[in-house]
């Protein structure tokens, strides 16, 4: 089973899907879908639709220049069928996926930090711009001040009704 790829999205496409165009000089355009096809048919440039995969790569979004995507390119080379290579290709397949996985979410983890450490400077920004609606923050010495002040603020009121009382008798 030979999987294609879309000409205008990358998009993978099974057998028995998709879209054929035939170009007058023989070459074959393979499409995933009609939004494609419809598209490719407008001359509209893939580099410049953003949801194709060809944006996200000219722009950055995604890894675009690694050693594992050397094993995807198609080779039309024919080969003597040995079970042993067979078997090798196998694993060493499954050994690069598994490191273009963790690098692309290195990559994205990359990308994303520099948009965090703008909020960051942003959220600074704000909070200098309004730090007068930010209340002081209150430490347990304070607290306890406070707490011991009020106490003996009612001592004194009980203290000051007590001789009021004494005087009134």
């Amino acid at each position: 089973m030979r999987v294609e790829k879309c000409y205008f999205c990358s998009s993978s496409i099974y057998p028995g899907h998709g879209i054929n165009f035939v170009r007058n000089d023989c070459k074959m355009f393979r499409f995933c879908r009609s939004k494609c096809h419809k598209a490719f048919k407008m001359k509209r440039n893939p580099r410049k639709v953003k949801w194709t995969k060809a944006f996200r790569k000219s722009h950055g979004k995604e890894l675009a220049i690694d050693s594992t995507f050397d094993l995807e390119k198609r080779q039309n080379v024919p080969v003597k069928y040995n079970r042993e290579l067979w078997e090798n290709t196998v694993h060493a397949m499954k050994r690069i996926q598994t490191i273009r996985s963790r690098r692309q979410n290195q990559f994205i983890k990359q990308r994303l930090r520099a948009g965090k450490m703008l909020e960051l400077k942003d959220d600074e920004k704000e909070v200098e711009k309004h730090i007068h609606l930010i209340e002081p923050k209150v430490t347990e010495a304070q607290v306890m001040a406070a707490a011991v002040a009020k106490t003996k603020q009612k001592q004194k009121q009980k203290e000051v009704e007590v001789v009021d009382a004494m005087d009134m008798d």
